[in-house]
């Protein structure tokens, strides 16, 4: 296949506001194609580039980083009242008995809303956790940036060849488009789902075509239970649907298997301190979903361990199936009232740093700040008056009008 580069052509935008990652700059203008060039002011950049298209955008406009989704399961965009909420087991008991009508409900109409309502929602960027590939065609045609997370799952080894060959058709599918912006990548499911065999022949691929990796990881008591002791209440779900009496491997297990493969690790809220220090060590990212963790009944994340192991934290929506939308916002605004204990000044400014730049720094991407060099990845914010110290607690609170949004340079 050969990749049609596309043309683009310098462009001017003069906001009243910018927002950088260590300050709100005034009076600056932004010159940029695909990458932003230079932030410098209107005049200095004019007579670089005399023949870019100047945008002056309106009184108290912001130009910020598009938001990154770095976790979102886009097959099950259909749901809206057919699950279970409250208990992580009873979801997904009513995941697996209404898997079919799930799935057979969201065709590429319904997986496209939900990838047009993220950009919305200023979502420029999201990795796309896909079970079966049927997504393949609606990531692909996104406006945003995608990295597809080709998932592998199967705990049973006498299934092992026939899911991993499926698993392997699948990600060759994704690595056979080529646009810009879209990016194949590797997700196990989680320690619980994942025999080790699978595991293993997936990570040699990881390493060898160095594609980014995802997993699920200790999301729920259930989860706990079982891969310390086979026991708990996923001692019934396995024995009955899956005539499994033991877990295929523990949770130390799982993690070795990452060693010095960094990964996007989800949820997390359930890991005890040596799991912490394992991931710290291997400089794993911590994806927190708050709203799908509330909604499952299971903990909230504990920020503070992360940050006193100094363990890179993100936040994402998870997919529709334990979400009633896809936005960073809204997460961002949940979380900010579930960690009381945080500072709260200080707590917004990572909330915003975990859906931008930290974002941006575990997927690879050259992308998610205000910066000289990062893709133009940028959304147009319109405040109500000056911005004040506490930009990042208003922009949460406020869900303030997004008036343009750019991906790569182009206004979508």
């Amino acid at each position: 296949c050969i990749i049609l580069q596309k043309e683009y052509y310098m462009q001017i935008i003069i906001p009243h506001y910018i927002l950088t990652r260590d300050a709100i700059l005034q009076n600056q203008a932004i010159a940029f194609n695909k990458q932003i060039q230079k932030i410098a002011s209107f005049d200095e950049l004019i007579e670089l580039y005399p023949d870019a298209k100047v945008t002056t955008l309106r009184e108290n406009s912001l130009v910020m980083p598009g938001l990154i989704n770095s976790h979102v399961h886009i097959e099950f965009s259909a749901n809206k009242t057919e699950l279970s909420y409250g208990d992580f087991m009873g979801w997904l008991y009513s995941v697996i008995e209404n898997r079919e009508e799930l799935i057979g409900g969201c065709d590429s109409t319904c997986m496209s809303d939900a990838i047009d309502n993220m950009l919305k929602n200023g979502i420029t960027t999201f990795g796309a956790i896909s079970s079966h590939g049927m997504d393949l065609e609606a990531c692909a045609n996104a406006k945003q940036n995608v990295v597809f997370f080709n998932e592998l799952i199967g705990s049973q080894a006498v299934m092992a060849d026939t899911l991993f060959g499926d698993f392997i058709s699948r990600l060759d599918a994704s690595k056979s488009i080529k646009r810009e912006g879209f990016h194949p990548a590797v997700a196990i499911h989680s320690p619980y789902s994942v025999h080790p065999v699978l595991v293993k022949k997936a990570l040699e691929i990881v390493k060898n075509e160095k594609l980014h990796l995802t997993a699920h990881f200790m999301e729920s008591e259930a989860e706990r239970n079982w891969l310390d002791n086979s026991d708990g209440d996923f001692k019934e779900f396995f024995e009955k649907l899956l005539k499994q009496t033991y877990a295929v491997c523990d949770a130390k297990e799982f993690l070795n298997y990452f060693d010095e493969t960094p990964a996007l690790l989800t949820h997390v809220v359930k890991a005890n301190d040596s799991e912490l220090e394992t991931i710290a060590k291997n400089k794993h990212t911590v994806i927190h979903c708050p709203i799908s963790n509330r909604l499952l009944g299971n903990p909230t994340l504990n920020i503070k361990d992360l940050n006193d192991k100094n363990i890179r934290w993100v936040v994402a929506t998870d997919g529709l199936s334990s979400n009633y939308k896809l936005d960073l916002f809204e997460e961002m605004k949940m979380s900010l009232f579930m960690h009381p204990s945080a500072p709260l000044l200080e707590f917004a400014q990572a909330l915003i740093d975990g859906v931008t730049i930290n974002a941006a720094q575990a997927l690879g991407l050259n992308t998610g700040e205000i910066k000289e060099g990062k893709n133009a990845d940028m959304l147009v914010l319109d405040l109500d008056k000056e911005p004040t110290k506490e930009l990042a607690i208003h922009l949460i609170l406020h869900r303030y009008n997004i008036s343009k949004i750019y991906i790569n340079g182009e206004l979508q």
